[in-house]
């Protein structure tokens, strides 16, 4: 595995669609987001009124704006904070969990609804219908139904975000979440990139599974609404 400039992770939005998904790229100079179907995330190339202007251009009717920025973020009038709190940025490989009752599949777009319904339930954080188009996907069914997922979401350089950690909770305690990030971290790995994840600071039993084998350092998490 080769190393990674941390330095990308301080604005991790921004530097994904400067780099390794610059080809998903709206906007332009001042604020970039990526397709509203795949995700809200947005970031700007400084804190200014002339680029919050530039996003705000980028957002229509309903539309939010997710960022993740190393401060929190003072907005100008015009904009609507509509959640804001700290968060954890952490790196590192989960250590190896073997299952003895379930198998993890890949998943793919026929998978979708599903994906959709136990997002929904579990609310891991932003999913839309094309998330998955930003990574591998992978999840373990019982029984026919989709039980827990994990997956790849941005990709700032050599960095790729672990995502969407979610475990329906009629079948949770049983190892899931930990086998599924070991299998993700592991296929980034095999690429030669660095898995990395966000959880929100207060989401304390996320963060001790995490904790097991990476460390974190403060992120700010913010969505807007112009």
């Amino acid at each position: 595995m080769s190393d990674g400039d941390v330095t990308l992770l301080d604005r991790p939005i921004w530097s994904a669609l400067t780099t390794s998904h610059k080809h998903l790229t709206e906007g332009g100079p001042r604020a970039l987001r990526y397709p509203v179907n795949m995700t809200p995330f947005a970031d700007m190339v400084d804190m200014s009124e002339a680029s919050f202007a530039a996003l705000g251009d980028l957002l229509s009717g309903s539309q939010v704006a997710a960022l993740f920025t190393p401060d929190t973020v003072d907005v100008p009038a015009g904009f609507k904070v509509v959640l804001a709190g700290p968060c954890e940025q952490m790196i590192g490989s989960p250590a190896d969990s073997p299952l003895r009752d379930a198998e993890i599949v890949r998943l793919g777009a026929a998978d979708v609804p599903a994906m959709m319904a136990l997002t929904e339930l579990t609310k891991p954080g932003p999913f839309a219908r094309r998330t998955h188009e930003l990574g591998t996907f992978l999840g373990i069914r019982t029984g026919g139904e989709l039980v827990a997922m994990a997956g790849e979401r941005m990709k700032p350089g050599n960095f790729v975000e672990m995502t969407a950690v979610c475990v329906h909770p009629d079948h949770r305690g049983r190892g899931y979440a930990q086998a599924l990030l070991a299998a993700a971290a592991r296929q980034i790995e095999a690429r030669g990139e660095i898995p990395f994840l966000h959880v929100f600071s207060s989401n304390s039993s996320a963060i001790a599974l995490y904790q097991r084998q990476g460390c974190g350092f403060g992120a700010a998490c913010t969505s807007l609404r112009s």
